[in-house]
């Protein structure tokens, strides 16, 4: 018999990052970048388990775990190999769920909840093929990897035939450009420099660090006052010089008209492109942002689901599609805008950061590359350094690529003491801060 799952464990983990103002951007001054942390047990022999992740910034991480323990129902007493073995009705059995749906709908908290689920039962699968998640789904057949999509509300844009013709356009050269990744890795950009909580100084040496260290793109956090951001732009572009591209990141600051006089303002320092210049529900802003001003435009870290993904596409709203791995609806959701943005020849340049993000999204893309669109060409992920101590098999750079992960799994099982000592409220480093404010 199959073995069963047994139980889904989660955690509430946060880290004080706020203290040193990492991840501090024009909306968000003072993140504690944190996980609601799911585990799949198992009584299967060895232990086998699967591993996910929620990533939030803080307060709000409570409300997330308590929206993964709702979905505890579907998950427990299952079979693993029901699970595993049909993870397209997986995914659809925690999103489809009318009263829980109801909260979004496939939106908001409750479906980065069933994302977090989702993602474990990957991490679940990959670790009993013993193949890491971007290798498992690029050995998939295209009729196997359409099966995983949910295409309702797509049809007008993506059908489930067009899917396949992309994904089976892909096939030759797929053992070719895996070789190539496992040699070459994935090109990465860096954040390091950019949070809008770091002094000058900070931001100058981080830049030339970035390039010394084979980065050939930086981003920098704007949009809390335009002269710190001319000053903050001239002193990056004379750290790196005018070979390396730099990004900048609004986090949703502003208006239309903001957004557009800003851009302007900081277009002759050669920004690569704007990423969410304005709210990310709304399509036609972003339509009008680019289309009123010089910068290419880039979104999706906070972009809800796969249909509003589309619509940026359909309306010729955006430049880069930016997936989030701990966003939407966990890998399959992923899947479906990867196709999306193959449909519509957009390049895809993930989000990550955070906690645990750069872990799993290396293998989105690693995938799409071996399977979907066949290319590197515009496409960069994003890397943060921070936190990746805390996982046992975390990224690896090297000269500013991403190493293609070979470990089984997802790469988001935490570290046991890292799950001990950041345990949110009553863990030793959140006690000893307690102390420390009484």
């Amino acid at each position: 018999m199959s073995p069963t799952i047994t139980e889904v464990d989660v955690y509430d983990i946060r880290f004080p990052t706020s203290e040193q103002l990492d991840g501090s951007d024009a909306m968000n001054p003072d993140p504690d970048y944190s996980a609601a942390y799911v585990v799949l047990r198992t009584d299967a022999p060895g232990g086998l388990a699967g591993y996910g992740l929620c990533f939030t910034i803080g307060r709000g991480n409570d409300v997330v775990a308590a929206a993964i323990r709702t979905l505890r129902p579907y998950v427990v007493g299952r079979a693993v190999d029901s699970v595993t073995g049909d993870l397209g009705a997986f995914y659809r059995l925690l999103t489809h769920d009318s009263q829980l749906r109801w909260l979004g709908p496939e939106k908001g908290v409750m479906h980065m909840a069933a994302g977090a689920v989702v993602n474990a039962a990957w991490d679940l699968a990959a670790r009993q093929a013993g193949r890491p998640v971007w290798e498992l789904l690029a050995g998939m057949t295209p009729e196997q990897i359409a099966d995983l999509v949910d295409f309702r509300y797509l049809s007008d844009a993506l059908t489930r035939d067009e899917a396949l013709e992309i994904l089976r356009r892909a096939e030759p050269g797929r053992a070719e450009r895996a070789a190539l990744l496992r040699r070459e890795g994935y090109p990465a950009y860096t954040t390091e420099p950019g949070w809008l909580g770091y002094s000058d100084e900070k931001l100058t040496r981080l830049a030339k660090e970035a390039v010394d260290a084979g980065f050939r793109q930086i981003k920098l956090k704007v949009g809390a006052d335009l002269d710190d951001d001319l000053r903050r732009m001239r002193l990056a572009r004379e750290a790196v010089g005018p070979d390396i591209r730099i990004a900048v990141d609004a986090n949703q600051r502003w208006d239309v008209q903001e957004a557009v006089d800003w851009m302007n303002a900081l277009a002759p320092y050669d920004v690569y492109w704007i990423e969410e210049p304005t709210s990310p529900d709304d399509v036609l802003a972003h339509a009008a942002v680019r289309a009123a001003q010089p910068v290419r435009v880039a979104t999706g870290e906070h972009v809800a689901n796969r249909v509003v993904f589309k619509q940026l596409l359909q309306a010729g709203a955006v430049d880069f599609v930016q997936i989030d791995a701990a966003r939407v609806g966990g890998v399959n959701e992923n899947i479906a805008i990867l196709l999306l943005a193959a449909k519509f020849g957009v390049p895809v340049c993930p989000h990550a950061g955070g906690v645990g993000l750069c872990e799993m999204v290396q293998h989105l893309s690693m995938f799409d590359f071996v399977a979907v669109s066949g290319t590197r060409e515009d496409r960069i992920i994003e890397y943060v350094p921070h936190l990746h101590e805390h996982f046992t098999d975390p990224v690896v750079m090297e000269n500013g690529a991403y190493r293609a992960p070979d470990a089984p799994g997802f790469s988001v099982r935490m570290v046991p003491e890292s799950l001990a000592d950041y345990r949110y409220p009553d863990g030793p480093v959140w006690t000893a801060r307690q102390e420390l404010a009484r």
